[in-house]
């Protein structure tokens, strides 16, 4: 996974390439900065693509700007960037790899929606950032002359990388399938220390007798085996208490704001399965959630419904989060993206779209465990392409699909750039890199993830221009809706 421009990524956010009353020079600059990010991201890879892209979108105002640098690099052989060595030392030696383009228009329910897996669940409520977790922890009273001091907040910060084994395995399970695997890494580790404190006191033998010395020489074998285990065990120590502190402030979460009340009620809105609750009665439950997460609800609930509610229908929507204290801005703009998408296209679709249960279990997990999940729902993920991973699959399989038929294809190392939407190359392809223009989020890219782990072989890069969760993406569409 890779993110454009971290520094500066205003200049290249959902909302700069959205706003109504961009110019066309600041939206040439705006495609000119992803473009020279992408050049080089493909000069390093040493890798020229096959580009594929949506028509009439920025994506494709990207593709043909790219096409053009790297057509215009290749022409000048001898200050090309894209020599013979370091094509050859790239990991994509044999085959091209395909570059897909897509607009973060093609589907703006999924960067608001409530997610289930441990590393999506990090970024979408805590503060999560280039691989760095800030968390708070209130640190009881403080005695002083001057009488009891409110709680100080101590501020703690963890990485989590790919160095950690634990965050490795977990970052896409669903959360409590977390909260079990760090009791039982809990669970081993104590039995592992255990073991360490019996043998120290055996060594404590009294007594010169043979059975005694004979045992005392094993165990000093054990002892020595066990001591050197010891920087490895305060490793496993120190990686459980890390995310013991992270599932435990994600878990605070969950029950404080009834996420996973909402995680399902989406699900079920984005497959078009029958809803066994009314969304007004969320919205106006005072105890679930905050309004930025009934604002998210119902914008995945207007971008997913096939046909608008009716006037009157929304004027009480907006009666009711407005009462549950929502900024109404965010829906302005969708309002109006949806009346312009309309005239362009269908709104795209999302999975299944049969009634069948997602096979929810409201299960509660062992209650001698420390995460002590009562009224949280263990919700077993169904696996469904997104809008992005379907487009991906189409692309690379080279499946025939009235969803990317039409798609621009650009091949920077044909000498004439023959504007087509019909591909050289019939041959599947092994390696894809799918960028999202307008921003990305954790839930896309494990959905990749999870789609790749079928297919041997086979390798996958998510990119975006920025990297944003739900709270970020809402103040961005509240921006463009203000009037």
């Amino acid at each position: 996974m890779f993110v454009l421009c971290n520094q500066n990524k205003e200049l290249v956010s959902y909302r700069a390439i959205n706003r109504p009353d961009i110019t066309d020079t600041e939206m040439e600059t705006v495609m000119d900065t992803i473009v020279d990010s992408l050049f080089c991201f493909f000069v390093t890879l040493g890798a020229v693509p096959i580009i594929r892209c949506s028509r009439g979108t920025a994506a494709e105002m990207v593709a043909v700007k790219l096409d053009k640098k790297l057509r215009e690099n290749l022409r000048d052989a001898r200050n090309s960037l894209f020599t013979g060595d370091t094509l050859g030392a790239g990991q994509f030696s044999f085959q091209r790899p395909l570059l897909v383009l897509v607009d973060r228009n093609i589907d703006l329910a999924t960067p608001l929606h409530h997610t289930w897996t441990y590393q999506a669940l990090v970024h979408d409520v805590l503060d999560f950032h280039l691989n760095r977790v800030n968390l708070e922890e209130s640190s009881g009273v403080e005695n002083s002359p001057a009488g009891a001091r409110p709680k100080r907040k101590n501020k703690k910060s963890y990485d989590l990388t790919p160095v950690d084994k634990f965050w490795q395995k977990h970052k896409g399970s669903p959360f409590p399938e977390v909260a079990e695997s760090v009791q039982q890494e809990l669970e081993s580790y104590r039995a592992q220390e255990d073991e360490v404190k019996r043998l120290k006191s055996i060594m404590g033998l009294e007594g010169e007798d043979e059975g005694a010395i004979s045992m005392l020489s094993d165990n000093t074998a054990k002892l020595t085996s066990a001591v050197s285990s010891l920087p490895e065990l305060l490793e496993k120590k120190r990686l459980i208490d890390l995310h013991t502190n992270v599932a435990t402030a994600v878990l605070e979460h969950i029950k404080a704001r009834k996420l996973d009340v909402y995680f399902e009620y989406e699900e079920k809105i984005m497959s078009k399965t029958t809803l066994d609750k009314s969304l007004l009665d969320i919205i106006s439950d005072p105890d679930a959630g905050t309004p930025e997460d009934k604002m998210r609800l119902f914008l995945i609930y207007y971008i997913s419904a096939q046909q608008a509610p009716s006037e009157a229908d929304l004027e009480q929507y907006k009666k009711a989060l407005t009462d549950a204290g929502c900024n109404l801005n965010p829906l302005q703009y969708i309002k109006q993206w949806k009346a312009f998408a309309k005239m362009a296209s269908a709104p795209a679709s999302y999975g299944n779209t049969t009634t069948k249960p997602m096979g929810l279990l409201s299960r509660v997990m062992n209650t001698g465990s420390q995460f002590v999940m009562e009224g949280v729902k263990n919700l077993v993920l169904k696996q469904q392409n997104l809008p992005v991973t379907r487009i991906l699959d189409n692309l690379m399989e080279m499946k025939s699909n009235p969803e990317t038929d039409d798609y621009r294809y650009f091949d920077p190392k044909m000498l004439r750039g023959n504007d087509s939407s019909v591909p050289r190359n019939k041959n599947p392809f092994q390696e894809a890199i799918v960028f999202v223009v307008g921003g990305g989020n954790y839930i896309e890219y494990q959905n990749l993830v999870d789609y790749i782990k079928g297919k041997q072989g086979k390798h996958i890069l998510y990119g975006c221009s920025e990297l944003f969760n739900a709270t970020q993406f809402i103040k961005q569409l509240s921006q463009l809706g203000q009037k």
